[in-house]
Formats: C-alpha cells, sequence, structure tokens
C-alpha cells in the first residue's frame, strides 16, 4: 500500500512540475524565476482546488486511510522519505526541492530522477502483482490437499477404535469362564478355612475345660492363646447359635481359670501368717503365663497381692511409734528392702515373668509406703525436725532415688518420665552459675575441678521424688537455715573488709572485683543446686526470697556502705597561692588508695550485677513451669545498677571538687590589666594537673570495664564544662589582651580535655565519637563566648548580629553577661539589650518559643584584627 501511495505522490508531483516546466519554457526561452516557481505553486494549489483536478481529489479520496492504519504501514515499512508521509504535500516537496531561484538550474536532473524512481516503482508493482496471481490457486489447492489428508485420518481412526472394540469383547468372553473359577476357589477356600478353625475352636474349647479342671496351666496357657485367636475369626459370626456358644464356653473357661488363679495364689502365700517356704512354684509359674492371656485384672490383683504380702514385714517392723521409723534411722528403711529384694530375686525371681518387672514393682510400692509413712511421722514429731538431721534424711533418700535408678527403668510408674533437659550452652566459668552443676546423687565437684571437661548429661532420674517429695513441706527448717547462714556470711564479710582494710593501689587487689562477692555466689550456687534436688517447687520460690534479700545487704552493706564520704569542704585557693603553686604539691580529696576503692566497688557491682542476671536466669530454669514467673531479681540489679552510678558519681565529684579551686582562681584574677599574652596561666596548669593525676589511676583501676571508664570521662566533661564557663562569665571586666589570654586557656583545656580518656597512657586509644562531639560541643561554646567579647562593640548593631551567629543564644540574661564581661556601662547595655531583642530572628509559627533560640553558626564574614592575629598565636603555638 505504502509503495502505492509513494507511486501516486511521486506522479502528482512530476506532473506539477513537467506541466510548469513545459508553460515556462513555451512561453520564454529563459528559466524561471524564483517568485515565478512560488507563484506557479500558489496556481497550481487553487487549480488543484478546482474541476481541472478532479482526477488528483479522486485518487487522495481513495488513499485516505486512518490514522490506526497508517501508524501500522509506518511500523511495518518505516521510512524517512518525504514521499511516504501521510501528510504529504506535493508544493511543500516542490519548494524543498527548489529552495531558491538559482535551485532551479538543476530541475530538468530532479525530474529525470524522479521519473527513474517512477519507473522502479512500476517495475516493483509489476513484480508483486506477478508473483500473486497464482497463489490463490495455490492456496486452494492445498486447503484441498489437506482435507483429503484428515478424511483418511479419520477413517484410519474408525478402523482401530472398532479393532479395539472387537478385541475387548473377545478378551471378555475368553476369562469369563476363568473369573467364575476364581470366585468358586475363593469360596472354597473361605469355607474350608472356616470349617477348620472351627474344627479347632471346637477342639481347642473342650481340651481348655479339661485342662483347667487338671490344673495343668503349661498346657492350657498355649492353647488359651490359640482358642482366643481363633475366636477372633469368628466374630462375624456371632450371629450362629452353636458360634455364640462356643464364644461363652471360652468366657467361662477364662473366668473359672481366672478364680482358681487367684485361689491358688491365696493358698500359696496368705495374707495372714508367714510364708509356705515350698510352694507350687512350678505350677504358680505356668498360672502367671496363663494370667497374662486372661482379663488384665486378673494380673494387676496377683501382682498387687504378692506385693502386700511381701511388704507386711515392713509396715510391721517400721511402724509410727518405733524408735527406727525416725529419720536420723532412715539408712535401715533403705537396707531392709535391699535384703528383701535380693531375697526375692533367689526365692521367686523365675516364678513371675520378666515382663511383670516384679522386682522393680516391689521396689515402687515401697517408696510410696515409705512417703506415705514418713508424712506421718514428721507431722507428728515436727518440732524435733533439725536442719542437719532433715539434710542427713533428704540425703540418704535422694542416694536411693539414685540407686533406682540406675538398677530399674521406672517402666511401671504411672507417671510418664520426664525427658531430658535440653543441654545448657557453654559459658565463662569466672560466673559460679555458668559452671557445670553437680551431678544428682549430690556428690559436688571441687573448685580445682571446674575447669576439666564437661561430661555428658545423665537422664533425669525417674524415681527423683518419689520418696522425698514428703520433705518439701518441712524445707522451711532448710530455707530458715540458709537465712541465718547467709546473715552471718554477710557480717563475716563487713568484719573481714574491717579488719583487712580497703585494697591497696598498686597491687592486684587494687581496682578488683572484692573475694566476698564471688564466696556469696558460690554459697548461692550451692544452696540453688540442693534446694532443686529436694523441690522445685515453693521452696524454690522461699530461697529466691532469701537471695533477694542478701543480695540487697551486700549491695548496701559492703559496697555502698564502704564507699569513702566527700567532704562538702572545697578547701578554695587564693590567688597568690595558686600562682606560687608548683606542680604536684596540691593533692586530690580522695587519696589513691581511696580512689582504688571506688573503683573496686564499681568492678564488684558490675560483677554482681551480671551474676544477679545469671542467677535469675539459673533459678527460673530449676524452678516449675508455673512459678517462673515469680522469680524476677530485677529490683536486685536495679540496686547494683545504683552502686555503679553512685561510684562513678563520685569519682566525677571528686575530681570536679579539685578543678574548682583553679576554676575559683581564674574568675577572681585581674583580666582587665592582663598585658600581653604568655603560656596558659597558673589555674590551667593546676586543672591538668588534678587530671593527669586522677584519671590514670582511674583508668588503670577500670581496665576490665571500659565502658564505665568512659562514662566518667563522659560525665566529668558534662559536669565540667558548664562550670568552666559559669565561672568564666564571672571573669569581668576584660581586656582584649585578658581575652585572648583566656581563649588560649580554653584551646588548652579543649585539648587535654579531648585527650582525657588516655592522658598519661603509653597506649594511645580514640576516644569514642560520643565523648569526642560533647567536648567540642561544650568548649566551642566557651571559645564563641571570649570571641564575641574580644569583638569590638561599635557599630552596636554588627556586634548583636556577630553575637546571634556566633553563639546562637536568643537568652537575654546571656546576652547581659557577655556585656558585663566587657565592662560596658548600664546606659550602654541598656541600649546594646534593646538592639539585641529587636535582632532576634522571629521563631516560625507554632514552634516553642523561650529563652534560648537555635540559629545557624556560620563563621562571620569580618572579624576583628586581633581575632585574626590571636588565631595565628594559637596556631603557631601548637
Amino acid at each position: 500500500m505504502s509503495k502505492y501511495c509513494e507511486m501516486i505522490k511521486t506522479a502528482t508531483t512530476c506532473y506539477l512540475l513537467g506541466r510548469l516546466v513545459r508553460q515556462r519554457h513555451h512561453a520564454s526561452r529563459r528559466r524561471p524565476s524564483y517568485q515565478e516557481v512560488a507563484v506557479c505553486s500558489a496556481l497550481l494549489t487553487v487549480m488543484m482546488e478546482e474541476e481541472e483536478f478532479e482526477l488528483t481529489e479522486d485518487l487522495d479520496a481513495i488513499l485516505h486511510l486512518t490514522p490506526e492504519v497508517q501508524l501500522a504501514i509506518e511500523q511495518v515499512f518505516p521510512s524517512q522519505d518525504p514521499l511516504d508521509r501521510a501528510d504529504f504535500n506535493a508544493v511543500e516537496y516542490i519548494n524543498t526541492l527548489f529552495p531558491t531561484e538559482q535551485s532551479l538550474a538543476n530541475i530538468d536532473d530532479v525530474v529525470n530522477k524522479i521519473r527513474l524512481k517512477i519507473r522502479r516503482l512500476d517495475d516493483n508493482i509489476r513484480t508483486v502483482v506477478r508473483g500473486q496471481t497464482n497463489v490463490g490457486q495455490d492456496g486452494r489447492q492445498a486447503l484441498e490437499e489437506a482435507q483429503i489428508a484428515i478424511q483418511q485420518l479419520f477413517g484410519k481412526i474408525k478402523d482401530i477404535k472398532d479393532k479395539a472394540e472387537k478385541s475387548e469383547q473377545m478378551v471378555k468372553e475368553i476369562t469369563r469362564d476363568i473369573k467364575q473359577l476364581d470366585h468358586a476357589k475363593r469360596h472354597l477356600t473361605t469355607s474350608i478355612t472356616t470349617l477348620n478353625h472351627l474344627h479347632m475352636l471346637a477342639g481347642g474349647v473342650d481340651s481348655l475345660e479339661a485342662m483347667t479342671r487338671k490344673r495343668q496351666y503349661g498346657e492350657v496357657a498355649n492353647l488359651l492363646q490359640g482358642v482366643v485367636n481363633v475366636l477372633e475369626h469368628f466374630q462375624k459370626y456371632m450371629g450362629i447359635p452353636q458360634i455364640r456358644q462356643l464364644s461363652e464356653r471360652v468366657k467361662a473357661a477364662q473366668s473359672e481359670l481366672g478364680t482358681q488363679i487367684l485361689a491358688d495364689f491365696e493358698e500359696a502365700f496368705p495374707s495372714q501368717g508367714s510364708k509356705r517356704p515350698g510352694g507350687p512354684s512350678n505350677v504358680l509359674r505356668d498360672a502367671c503365663l496363663v494370667a497374662n492371656v486372661l482379663d488384665p485384672r486378673i494380673k494387676q490383683e496377683i501382682i498387687k497381692k504378692f506385693i502386700r504380702q511381701h511388704l507386711s514385714e515392713y509396715l510391721v517392723l517400721f511402724q509410727e511409734n518405733q524408735d527406727v521409723a525416725w529419720l536420723d534411722k532412715i539408712d535401715r528403711r533403705y537396707a531392709w528392702i535391699k535384703r528383701q529384694l535380693v531375697d526375692y530375686e533367689e526365692k521367686y525371681g523365675r516364678m513371675f515373668p520378666e515382663e511383670w518387672c516384679m522386682t522393680e514393682r516391689i521396689a515402687v510400692e515401697f517408696c510410696h509406703i515409705t512417703r506415705v509413712e514418713l508424712a506421718k511421722v514428721m507431722r507428728t514429731r515436727a518440732k524435733e525436725i533439725e536442719v542437719k538431721l532433715l539434710l542427713f534424711a533428704i540425703q540418704r533418700t535422694t542416694n536411693f532415688e539414685g540407686l533406682l535408678a540406675k538398677r530399674f527403668t521406672g517402666c511401671t510408674l504411672t507417671d510418664t518420665a520426664p525427658g531430658p533437659k535440653r543441654p545448657e550452652s557453654p559459658l565463662a566459668p569466672t560466673n559460679p552459675f555458668l559452671e557445670d552443676e553437680p551431678g544428682e546423687d549430690g556428690s559436688g565437684e571441687k573448685d580445682e575441678d571446674l575447669t576439666r571437661p564437661r561430661k555428658p548429661k545423665a537422664p533425669d532420674n525417674p524415681f527423683h521424688g518419689i520418696v522425698s517429695k514428703c520433705f518439701e513441706p518441712h524445707l522451711y527448717v532448710y530455707i530458715e537455715s540458709q537465712d541465718k547462714n547467709l546473715g552471718e556470711l554477710i557480717d563475716r564479710f563487713v568484719a573481714d573488709f574491717r579488719a583487712q582494710g580497703p585494697p591497696k593501689a598498686g597491687t592486684e587487689e587494687g581496682g578488683a572485683v572484692l573475694p566476698s562477692c564471688a564466696d556469696l555466689f558460690v554459697y548461692y550456687k550451692k544452696c540453688m543446686v540442693q534446694c532443686s534436688q529436694l523441690s522445685t517447687g515453693e521452696p524454690m520460690i522461699a530461697l529466691t526470697t532469701i537471695f533477694q534479700k542478701y543480695l540487697r545487704e551486700y549491695a548496701w552493706k559492703i559496697l555502698s556502705g564502704n564507699l569513702p564520704k566527700s567532704n562538702s569542704n572545697s578547701g578554695g585557693l587564693t590567688i597568690s597561692s595558686l600562682l606560687k603553686e608548683k606542680e604536684g604539691s596540691e593533692t586530690a580529696k580522695f587519696t589513691v588508695d581511696e580512689l582504688c576503692l571506688i573503683c573496686s566497688i564499681l568492678s564488684t557491682a558490675e560483677y554482681c550485677l551480671a551474676t544477679t542476671q545469671q542467677l535469675e536466669e539459673k533459678l527460673k530454669e530449676k524452678v516449675d513451669k508455673p512459678l517462673v514467673e515469680r522469680i524476677n531479681l530485677t529490683g536486685e540489679m536495679d540496686t547494683f545498677s545504683t552502686v555503679i552510678s553512685n561510684s562513678i558519681q563520685l569519682l566525677v565529684q571528686d575530681l570536679d571538687a579539685a578543678c574548682d579551686p583553679a576554676l575559683t582562681a581564674m574568675s577572681k584574677m585581674p583580666w582587665q590589666s592582663v598585658e600581653h599574652v604568655g603560656d596558659q596561666s597558673p589555674y590551667v596548669t593546676s586543672i591538668i594537673m588534678h587530671i593527669k593525676q586522677n584519671v590514670p589511676i582511674i583508668r588503670d583501676n577500670l581496665a576490665s570495664t571500659r565502658k564505665y571508664f568512659t562514662q566518667f570521662c563522659i560525665k566529668f566533661t558534662n559536669s565540667f564544662i558548664p562550670k568552666f564557663i559559669n565561672h568564666l562569665f564571672r571573669c569581668k571586666p576584660i581586656s582584649m589582651v585578658g581575652a585572648e589570654q583566656l581563649l588560649l586557656d580554653t584551646h588548652s583545656l579543649k585539648t587535654v580535655l579531648l585527650d582525657l580518656p588516655s592522658i598519661g597512657s603509653q597506649v594511645l586509644r580514640k576516644a569514642p565519637a560520643s565523648y569526642t562531639k560533647i567536648v567540642v560541643k561544650g568548649m566551642t561554646r566557651a571559645e564563641m563566648i571570649l570571641k564575641v567579647v574580644m569583638a569590638p562593640h561599635e557599630p552596636p548593631v554588627v556586634f548583636v548580629d556577630n553575637y546571634i551567629k556566633l553563639l546562637a543564644d536568643g537568652n537575654p540574661e546571656t546576652f547581659q553577661k557577655i556585656l558585663d564581661m566587657k565592662g560596658l556601662k548600664r546606659s550602654e547595655q541598656s541600649s546594646m539589650l534593646e538592639l539585641f531583642r529587636q535582632r532576634l530572628p522571629t521563631p516560625p509559627s507554632g514552634a516553642d518559643t523561650g529563652p534560648s533560640l537555635s540559629f545557624s553558626t556560620p563563621t562571620p564574614e569580618q572579624e576583628s584584627s586581633r581575632i585574626r592575629r590571636l588565631e595565628k598565636l594559637i596556631k603557631k603555638r601548637l
């Protein structure tokens, strides 16, 4: 289609050009001018609108395409040729070919090119048309061939389907007889099997009744099991009277066997009197095999009667009123049952089947009886129970329960034995609650054995608490004893601390954790493990309460009670004494030993905080799940955190107080009479001296707790810098030279504070970013204050603007202090304050208005020559 359009447009253009050329050449023998070409183009346009170009209008109407079709053509046949455009205009195209009058010189060449293009288009169209001549015929022929092929394919499919149906019918006819034979064979086999089972059942029932009367239990055991199995095949035939009669005979035989076997056991082991020494053990052994097949109640009755008769002697020997029934002779109970179990194995071990676990059942029943009897005795004689006696009885009882766990599996216990606990992940051995715990038998490990490799944890004892549960109501005696022991332990810690004194500086104890702390938590661990072996219920909660009580007492009596008391008297220095002071001549308020003591208490409190958290986790693991929520040592951990905070505050106050006299001396110096800028002032030297005295000692003693040393540095900086700025405001009036000297001193203090964490250390460490930010922010404010003081106050507008830019402080009181430092008169200050209020930027609507406003702090555009000279001086000194 695009070729047709291009051909028509090209022919139209050629026609117009040819007509124009012929008219002009016939009219005159000269070339047309540019104006004439334009006129001709306009005339051609008018003529095309008239009837003379009706053919062209018809062509345009025929070739008018919708925008969608035109867009599709452009996508399929992309072209940059103007003749291919949908909005092609012949006049514009001619004007494009001949833009100037001189370009008409090659009009013949253009016409020839267009004619050549027309001929090529004709050839292409002719080729395409000829190529499409036979397309329709070839398509029809291909369609007919496809239809014929489809018809042949359908015919073949139909033939295959017919043959398959015939084959299927033939197979059905062949296998019809075979299926009938299969059904007949299956029914015949079932009938024969059922008749055989019926014959076996009838004969077995007769034999069973005869053997029952003769007490032939050995043959009955095997026969009865077979009869019961055969009878299961006739469950669906119970509607037949003969089958139902045989089933009732089997039940009657089973009932008779059960009654007969119980009578035989009652005769062999009467409830009253002594056991028959030579009973019919073989007959009873076979009777036990028969009881396995009978109703389980028969088996349970036999076991119950035998165990009751076997333990009847125990109830008589250890009655509540007997002397051997008390706790101090509890070993005799366990020795008696051991002898009885050995005697049972020798006499009756082979009489009962192994799966009955008679030995374990006897031991378990003994434990139940012992628990009840001990509970009665302890209720009656509760006032006689002492801690040592109670622990002795519990120890012997838990040892016996451990022995049962080694000997038996616990399969006869009614309660499911708890599964093994999850193994705990190994933790650092410095904390007593992170070490291996003693075994279930109560034998603890020595301290030197704690570093040995861990052994695989043994599975839980299924017999744990089977007897020792009776001691739980009386464990208050143990809890009260531990309360008393811990109280005595705390008192001993206090006495030892007073006798030995605080740790000395320069020794291994200086700044280290107090030994009493480790002793306390080791004792806690011992109590916790011991109590968990006794009970994991309410006694553990009571013990936790005792732990909480003495953790608080340790924190207040040992830690907080031994912190040095700070002295409020600052012992200020006079200006003359400060100026004459030599380095090292003044000591801090706390001695070096006192500083070491504070650091040691801080380290101990941190150890107690971490260990208390581990203690809480261990207690939650030991206690029963419903009671876990009642274990909470958060208050005690907060107490140790308070001790840590107080210790850091004492260190800060000590260093802060040591610097107070120097700051006081700074505020009293005559800064107005300073004539030249020299080295750093004596008060700066004094402050640096105190810092170099205290900080290395504190850092070395807090080497194991770096985070708290960092907190100390931050707190000291937050306390010192505001105090320094307040004393800076007291320095008034200040001359220009005095302000320069103060700025130099401020820069020296800023440098020292930035190096505070590593001052006096051979190992240089970069200070934490949070600390550096605090120092830079605070000391930069002090420098800006001095820069404002150094700036001239004339003209006032410039001075006020510089103040706002440098300090970014909208508080009039701060501005008033700056004016006082400059030594301005009250009249000048009033005008300055009024101007300051006028020059303050208006805060945005909705913002909180207050005495302090936040402004940007750009570098001032112009500074005085004195400020520049001071900066050069500082750089030179650095």
